[in-house]
């Protein structure tokens, strides 16, 4: 038997005035993620056979962001009907047994909600399933009037329904299953008679009643379909999808000492026995191994910490980070596209940019590698076992030989060879009784 097949139609279109900003609305990052890839990722968990969003006029990062899926116009807001209208040649002429539309505006829909309405769809022939909630107080949502059958028998918008209708608490989310053979029958009888003169995509579950088909409800929690439109908004859905990622992590084995202030990037990649401390933030691209400790007030992004690896406090682990087992970072201490091999340590107050640092090596509280000129970037290559001695400056592009040493306060530009020691600073010169003699040269000044 073959596979049903479904399209997904996401609807970008939308300016998002009231977020105030220049960049559209579903290109709002949550968990470090653009709003309409959390959309496109669950969705593509349905494994659809084709998958298109609506897009606006001139708006390159949404068309970038959809890559590698098709792209429709709406180049007027006419309402979702429009512009699911819009997706019609994107789609193409191949039948689809089923098209699922949903919003680039709410990412926190799951795919298990979206599996259960295409299943419904299926079990019972529907020519629409509506995914419904039920939210205190309903207000501007449009309601879900069922009939005495519990189908589907209409959606009212708010702005046209009467206040008895307005007493429904089951409301319209906006995410539907449409019967793939039926979809633009049904979109193309959709008219703009109504109060904001837009066509309803509602208004096609009026229309298949109309011709006898069927329409039924899924209903999914609230939180999951939250809606953003404003800065407020944004925050609240960050908000919940961070507990989500907080409560996925303890589950899976990680510690998190005082969860409400660690913060994870939706693609944070935790092992087991991990243990994280108060007030860290993980940004995009980390993953992180088994028993690693990370301790309080670190900012995580890009990186990959092996296991074993002590990290902080206070550290920084920009992108390009690489960490073998057993590293230990420690605090306020940088480093930005750095590699460490196994065992190495830089335990205090260092800076480590394009720097590649060997198995066992120490890193001595100070050191910096000076890796900019102010027109190019050049890499420092330290070989294992290497002492740098505190407050080490090394002038790259410069390697370190293996078991060599560097002396304290040295500034070091050029290459050191295996084993050998490099002193890189001025003589000392002491000159005995002078500092008394200064002390009273002083005094004597200031009398005058």
């Amino acid at each position: 038997m073959s596979r049903n097949r479904l399209a997904v139609v996401v609807l970008a279109a939308g300016k998002g005035t009231r977020m105030k900003s220049a960049l559209p609305k579903v290109m709002h990052e949550i968990a470090g993620r653009p709003m309409l890839r959390h959309v496109l990722d669950t969705c593509a968990g349905l494994d659809p056979d084709r998958m298109v969003v609506v897009a606006g006029p001139d708006m390159p990062s949404v068309e970038a962001a959809a890559v590698p899926h098709a792209i429709a116009h709406q180049l007027e807001q006419r309402g979702t009907g429009h512009a699911v209208g819009c997706a019609r040649a994107a789609l193409g002429e191949a039948p689809f047994d089923a098209v699922l539309v949903v919003y680039g505006d709410t990412p926190l829909i799951t795919v298990e909600t979206l599996a259960r309405m295409v299943e419904e769809r299926e079990r019972t022939g529907a020519a629409v399933v509506v995914l419904g909630m039920r939210v205190a107080p309903p207000n501007a949502y449009g309601r879900l009037v069922l009939d005495g059958s519990g189908d589907l028998d209409a959606i009212v918008e708010a702005v046209e329904a009467s206040p008895g209708i307005l007493a429904l608490d089951l409301c319209n989310s906006g995410v539907m299953v449409i019967d793939g053979a039926a979809l633009f029958g049904l979109v193309d009888r959709v008219r703009d008679d109504n109060s904001k003169g837009e066509f309803y995509l509602t208004d096609i579950v009026g229309i298949a009643r109309g011709d006898g088909r069927r329409a039924r409800v899924v209903e999914a929690p609230a939180d999951e379909l939250v809606g953003v439109n404003s800065r407020a908004d944004l925050a609240a859905a960050e908000a919940i999808l961070q507990q989500r990622l907080r409560a996925a992590a303890m589950a899976n084995g990680a510690t998190l000492v005082d969860p409400a202030s660690v913060f994870l990037a939706a693609d944070t990649v935790l092992g087991r026995d991990v243990v994280i401390g108060p007030q860290v933030v993980f940004g995009p691209g980390v993953t992180v191994g088994d028993r690693v400790q990370i301790k309080p007030f670190c900012h995580i992004e890009g990186a990959r910490i092996g296991a074993g690896a002590i990290i902080g406090p206070f550290a920084r682990l920009r992108p390009g980070t690489v960490l073998a087992d057993d590293v230990h970072i420690g605090n306020f201490v940088e480093l930005k596209n750095a590699e460490m091999g196994p065992g190495a340590k830089a335990n205090h107050l260092t800076y480590l940019g394009d720097a590649t640092i060997g198995g066992g090596s120490n890193i001595g509280a100070g050191t910096i590698t000076v890796n900019y000129d102010g027109f190019g970037k050049y890499r420092t290559e330290i070989g294992a076992r290497a002492f740098i001695g505190s407050n080490s400056s090394l002038v790259a592009p410069i390697k370190i030989g293996d078991g060599a040493m560097t002396a304290a306060g040295s500034v070091v530009t050029h290459d050191v060879e295996a084993d050998a020691i490099a002193i890189g600073r001025a003589r000392q010169v002491d000159k005995p009784g002078r500092a008394a003699e200064f002390r009273a040269l002083q005094r004597a000044k200031h009398k005058k």
